[in-house]
């Protein structure tokens, strides 16, 4: 069978209701009478992964500025950066490694993928680049790289180093953001946040506490110091929504501080109920539009990479891949990734659109 058509096969089993998805239940709800068919398709088969994830950017990204115009809402477009993981064993599976897992909250063995998702403010979002975090050890020692089948031209990359690889896909392609953001991880690397601003593309990335800032000419403070500044000077920030989230509205009490630099600043968020602070480094380049809700809302749709998870998990099973090999790790990804972006853009080009004004 032609591998197009399997896969059509594996990505509509993906959207069904199966409450587990592997090679067994995928092919028993394709119809097949045994997975051989899908474990081709992910180890075998002659297809690229990464060309069908362009045209899966192609297809979330045009979808979603489609359903913006026909809404007649804007908003921002941004990309938000992120990794995931997947707890998993075996010294034949590519990228396993013993580190700390969000998913399973502790340190233990598994695969993580950096990601880029697409987010359209108020309308829609899902995930356009991905690329799997492979441990150095992994990639310098010849034995590994053939078991797990580690393309010959892959080297070691850092997630901050993956992020920039995803970005600058998604900049080749002429996709435009308004905003890059992302978490601590993201923030921390200097490169990415160099990068970002070689290509004058604003960010939000959190930063840790004790991340320095330089706030006037020979002045540096932590991110801690400048908050306890504003502190001093009764500046206790305003009150705005993050976005919607699964409980409602995200409200918090935002502020920001301007740098030594006229083109950085720092933004905090404080949590109403607990007053924890979480740190924001921005940068947006001359010229752009700048404001503390320009960026509270940038920030907010940092968030929606974690629902795009969440919902691939739970609804795709991006975390339920049993493949080992690199390639078909990357495959099965893929084709999450496309039945993601055909929800996300069905639901957006559903959704109500506000009445025309009568004239006459």
């Amino acid at each position: 069978m032609e591998p197009w058509l399997q896969a059509g096969k594996y990505a509509a089993a993906l959207m069904s209701d199966l409450p587990r998805r592997n090679g067994w239940t995928l092919a028993e709800r394709a119809g097949d009478r045994t997975p051989d068919r899908m474990q081709r398709l992910l180890s075998r088969a002659v297809w690229d992964a990464a060309a069908v994830i362009k045209v899966v950017r192609r297809f979330a990204v045009a979808g979603l500025d489609q359903a913006a115009r026909d809404g007649g809402r804007r908003g921002l477009a941004v990309g938000a950066i992120d990794e995931t993981s997947q707890v998993k064993q075996g010294t034949r599976t590519a990228g396993v490694k013993r580190h700390y897992l969000g998913c399973a909250g502790k340190v233990a063995d598994g695969i993580t993928t950096v990601h880029l998702a697409y987010a359209r403010e108020g309308i829609g979002h899902a995930l356009i680049a991905a690329r799997q975090w492979i441990p150095r050890e992994q990639l310098e020692d010849p034995a590994k790289r053939r078991v797990m089948r580690l393309p010959s031209d892959l080297a070691f990359r850092t997630k901050g180093q993956l992020a920039i690889d995803l970005i600058g896909e998604v900049l080749a392609e002429g996709i435009g953001l308004d905003f890059a953001c992302g978490d601590e991880v993201y923030g921390s690397c200097t490169l990415l946040r160099e990068y970002l601003e070689a290509r004058t593309l604003a960010y939000v990335l959190r930063v840790p506490s004790n991340f320095y800032l330089t706030v006037a000419r020979g002045v540096r403070l932590t991110c801690k110091q400048a908050a306890a500044t504003l502190a001093g000077a009764r500046r206790g920030g305003e009150v705005r929504s993050a976005g919607h989230g699964a409980k409602g509205q995200r409200w918090y009490a935002w502020a920001w501080l301007a740098t030594a630099s006229p083109q950085h600043y720092l933004l905090i968020r404080r949590h109403l109920t607990t007053g924890e602070l979480a740190f924001h480094y921005c940068f947006v380049p001359a010229g752009q539009p700048v404001s503390l809700s320009r960026l509270v809302r940038a920030a907010g749709c940092r968030w929606t990479i974690e629902e795009d998870f969440e919902f691939g998990k739970d609804c795709f099973g991006l975390d339920q891949c049993q493949a080992r090999l690199y390639t078909a790790i990357a495959r099965h990804t893929a084709l999450v990734m496309a039945a993601l972006a055909i929800c996300a853009v069905t639901t957006a080009q559903l959704r109500p659109r506000p009445a025309l004004a009568r004239t006459g």
